[in-house]
C-alpha cells in the first residue's frame, strides 16, 4: 500500500508544526458541523468500498471534501518514487511542493503544518510509509484561509486531518487489497489454463515455446527463457532463444542473475538505473544485438525439490519488474518444471515401451526366405495394417502362432497387448468364464469376478488358437461376440464393448467339418476374411538351414555359449529329414544339440535324426525289463512315453515347460500322461 500525505497550505507565517504525544493533553470536541462532515466523508468512503471503487475513483470523490473540510484551494495525492515525485491525483494549481514538508511527514509518520501547507502520510497502523516497491505517498493540501489565532484551533484541525487521510488510507488500502487479490485470482486461473494445456504436448520445443509464451503474456515483457541446467558441462541451456541459430542458447551457470538464481535458488529482479548494471551478462546482450533494459528469473523446482534451471523473463512493457512479477513468474515456474519433468518422463516410457516391442516383434518374426513364405509375409504385411479379421491354417508346428504375432506386431496395435488361448484347453464348462469372465458368486467357484480373455486383449489382438477344436456351443458364443463386439460375463447382465482383433488358427480341415457338422459355416465365414496358409517345413527347401541356424545362435546365447557349427554331413541330415513335427521339431532338435553338444562342430549323429529315436526306445525298453511289442500301437506308446520323459527330464521336472517344449496345454499334458499310463503326481487335478 502506497503511503501517503496529506498537505495544506495557511495564511499564517511561522515555524512549522507538528503533533507529537508529548503535547500537554487538550479536550478536543469538534463541532457537530465538523461531525456531520467528517461522517459524510466516512460514508463516501464506505460507499467506495461498498462498489468497489478503484484508486482513482476513490481519491476522485474523497480530495475535492477534504479541500472543503480545510478551505484548501488546491492539493492532492503526491508519490515518489526513485526519487521523482509524482502526483497521483491532483486539484488546482500544481504550484511548487513542499518537498522537506513532505520527507519530515514521511520520516516522522506523522502530519506536518507551516504557514501555508497541511502534509500528512496517507498511512495506518497496518501500513508503512513505503509501499514494498520503494514508492512512498502524502496527501498535500495548500490553505485558501484557515483561522489561525490560537494554537489550540491549529492543533484541532491537525488531529482532524489525521484522522480523516487515516480512513481515506484504510479505504485505499481495501481497495487496493481487493484488486490485488482479483488480479491474483486471474492471474492464478490463466496459469492453470495454461498449465492444463501444456500437459497435451509430447515435443519438447513445442512445450517450451508454449511456457514462453505464455509467460510473455501475463508479464507483458519482450522475451523468455528457460534455461536447463546441464550438470556435467557447467552450462545452463535456454530455450527458445530468439535470433541464436537453432533457437537455444548456451550460457555459464555461474554467469548474471540466472547464475545468481541457479546457486541461491531465490528470485532475483534487475531493472536498468535501480540496481548496479554489471548484475546482467551483456555479453549475451552483444551476441543477440539485444539490450536488456529489465529482468525477473526464478528458479524451477523438480520433484526431488532440488534446483533443475531457470526461468527468466526479459524487458517489462511498463516502468520494470515489480515483486508481484516474481510471484507470479514463480507459479509459472512450479507448473513448468512438473510438465517438463512429466514430459520427459512420458518421453522415456514411450522410447521403453517402443525397444521392448521392438525386441518382442524382432524374437517373433517369420524367418525364411522360400518363396511361400515371402509370399505368406507380404500378404501379413498388408492385413496388418487393418482391422481384418485372420485365419491362419496349417500342420502342428509350422508357425502359426508366430506369424499371428508378426501380425500383431506390424498394426497399430502393437502397443497394446497380445493374448494367445488355446482353445483345445478349454473344456465346455470353463470356455465361456475363460473367454468373457464372469461375476463373483456367478458358480460354485467363482469366489472373484474375472476378467475375460476379450477384456484383456482391449487394445490388441486376441490369438484363438485349434479354433477347430471348439465345441459348437462355444462357436455359437464367439461368434455373437465377433458380430455385436460385446461380451457380457457370467452371471452378469451388463454388456462390455470391446475393441479387440482376432486372429484364429487352426491345423484343422475347416471345410471337412464344416459337412461333418463339427464347426459352424458362419462362424468360418466371418473369421476367413483373410486367410493366411504355412506349408509344412520340408516343403520350404534351404530355408531349413536358415531357421537352424537361427535356432543355434538363440540358444547358444542363452545358455553363454560360443555358436557351435554344422558340418556337411549334418547339413545333408537336415536337409534330406522329413521333419513330420516341422519347425517344432527342428527348434527342439537345435536347442538339444547345444545343450548335449559340446563340440564346437555338430555332426549327423549329434542331431539323432532318422531311425535313431527308435533305437533308443528299444534300448530302453530292453534296460527297463519290457518285453517290446512289435504292435504298431504299443511302438507309438512307447515312443510318446520316452518322448515325454525326455521333455521332462531336460526341464528338471517342471511341467509347465515340458509341456511347452512339447507343443502342449499343461493340463493336456497330465490327461495325456494319465491316457499312456504314466504317473502324474502333482497334477493339481488328481483325485
Amino acid at each position: 500500500m502506497p503511503l501517503s500525505c496529506l498537505a495544506y497550505k495557511t495564511k499564517q507565517h511561522g515555524n512549522n508544526l507538528m503533533m507529537t504525544e508529548t503535547e500537554p493533553a487538550m479536550e478536543l470536541r469538534p463541532t457537530n458541523k465538523d461531525d456531520v462532515t467528517e461522517l459524510h466523508l466516512a460514508l463516501e468512503l464506505l460507499k467506495g468500498i461498498d462498489n468497489q471503487a478503484s484508486r482513482d475513483r476513490c481519491l476522485q470523490s474523497v480530495v475535492p471534501r477534504l479541500l472543503r473540510m480545510f478551505g484548501g484551494d488546491c492539493g492532492g495525492v503526491v508519490s515518489q518514487q526513485a526519487g521523482i515525485w509524482n502526483t497521483d491525483f491532483w486539484i488546482g494549481d500544481k504550484a511548487q511542493l513542499p518537498e522537506s514538508l513532505i520527507s519530515d511527514a514521511l520520516d516522522q509518520n506523522h502530519t506536518q503544518i507551516n504557514a501555508e501547507w497541511l502534509v500528512s502520510p496517507l498511512s495506518t497502523g497496518e501500513l508503512n510509509t513505503d509501499d514494498g516497491e520503494g514508492r512512498a505517498t502524502v496527501v498535500a493540501l495548500r490553505t485558501r484561509s484557515i483561522d489561525r489565532d490560537s494554537v489550540r484551533d491549529l492543533y484541532k484541525d491537525s488531529s482532524r486531518l489525521q484522522r480523516s487521510v487515516q480512513l481515506l488510507a484504510g479505504t485505499l488500502q481495501r481497495i487496493e487489497q481487493h484488486q490485488r487479490h482479483t488480479r491474483r485470482i486471474d492471474q492464478l486461473s490463466s496459469v492453470l489454463q495454461a498449465a492444463a494445456q501444456w500437459q497435451l504436448l509430447d515435443d519438447d520445443d513445442a512445450l517450451l515455446s508454449r511456457i514462453a509464451d505464455t509467460a510473455i503474456e501475463l508479464l507483458r515483457c519482450e522475451r523468455a527463457s528457460i534455461f536447463l541446467w546441464d550438470r556435467r558441462r557447467g552450462k545452463l541451456i535456454g530455450r527458445p532463444a530468439v535470433g541464436v541459430k537453432g533457437g537455444q542458447l548456451e550460457v555459464d551457470d555461474d554467469a548474471g542473475v540466472v547464475g545468481e538464481v541457479l546457486r541461491s535458488g531465490e528470485p532475483k529482479l534487475w531493472n536498468s538505473g535501480q540496481d548496479d548494471d554489471s548484475r546482467v551478462n551483456r555479453n549475451i546482450d552483444k551476441t543477440l544485438a539485444f539490450e536488456t533494459r529489465s529482468l525477473v528469473a526464478v528458479p524451477l523446482i523438480g520433484r526431488r525439490n532440488e534446483v533443475i534451471g531457470v526461468f527468466e523473463a526479459i524487458n517489462h512493457r511498463g516502468q520494470g519488474f515489480e515483486g508481484s512479477d516474481a510471484q507470479l513468474l514463480q507459479d509459472l515456474a512450479l507448473h513448468a518444471a512438473v510438465a517438463i519433468e512429466s514430459q520427459r518422463t512420458r518421453r522415456s516410457l514411450t522410447e521403453s515401451r517402443d525397444r521392448l516391442i521392438e525386441d518382442a516383434a524382432s524374437s517373433s518374426r517369420l524367418i525364411g526366405m522360400d518363396p511361400v513364405i515371402n509370399s505368406v509375409r507380404e500378404s501379413a504385411g498388408k492385413v496388418a495394417a487393418t482391422d481384418l479379421t485372420v485365419l491362419i491354417l496349417g500342420a502342428n508346428g509350422t508357425g502359426k502362432e508366430v506369424l499371428a504375432r508378426q501380425v500383431h506386431y506390424e498394426s497399430k496395435r502393437r502397443s497394446g497387448p497380445f493374448i494367445a488361448v488355446n482353445c483345445a484347453a478349454l473344456v465346455e464348462s470353463l470356455l465361456e468364464s475363460e473367454l468373457f469372465g464372469h461375476e463373483k458368486g456367478s458358480f460354485t467357484d467363482a469366489q472373484a469376478t474375472r476378467v475375460g480373455k476379450f477384456e484383456l486383449a482391449a487394445g490388441g489382438t486376441l490369438f484363438l488358437d485349434e479354433i477347430g477344436d471348439m465345441s459348437l456351443a462355444g462357436q455359437a458364443k464367439l461368434l455373437r461376440v465377433l458380430e455385436e463386439k460385446v461380451v457380457v460375463r457370467v452371471g452378469g447382465s451388463l454388456p462390455i464393448p470391446v475393441d479387440v482383433r482376432v486372429v484364429a488358427a487352426t491345423n484343422q480341415p475347416l471345410e471337412q467339418l464344416i459337412a461333418q457338422k463339427r464347426f459352424r459355416e458362419d462362424l468360418f465365414f466371418r473369421l476367413s476374411v483373410v486367410s493366411l496358409s504355412l506349408p509344412p517345413l520340408r516343403a520350404r527347401g534351404n530355408d531349413v538351414m536358415v531357421l537352424a541356424e537361427h535356432f543355434l545362435k538363440q540358444f547358444s546365447y542363452q545358455i553363454g555359449r560360443a555358436t557351435p557349427t554344422l558340418n556337411a554331413e549334418a547339413r545333408q541330415s537336415l536337409l534330406t529329414h522329413s521333419w513330420p513335427g516341422n519347425i517344432r521339431e527342428l527348434r527342439n532338435t537345435m536347442e538339444r544339440v547345444c545343450y548335449l553338444c559340446n563340440e564346437d562342430v555338430i555332426t549327423a549323429r549329434d542331431l539323432t535324426l532318422g531311425g535313431t529315436i527308435t533305437g533308443s526306445i528299444s534300448g530302453t525298453a530292453a534296460g527297463a525289463g519290457i518285453v517290446y511289442d512289435p504292435t504298431l500301437s504299443e511302438a507309438t506308446r512307447q515312443f510318446q512315453v520316452s518322448h515325454i520323459d525326455l521333455a521332462i527330464e531336460t526341464t528338471r521336472g517342471n511341467m509347465t515347460d515340458a509341456a511347452t517344449r512339447l507343443g502342449l496345454h499343461r493340463s493336456n499334458l497330465y490327461r495325456k500322461m494319465r491316457q499312456l499310463g504314466m504317473p502324474t503326481s502333482g497334477d493339481p487335478g488328481e483325485p
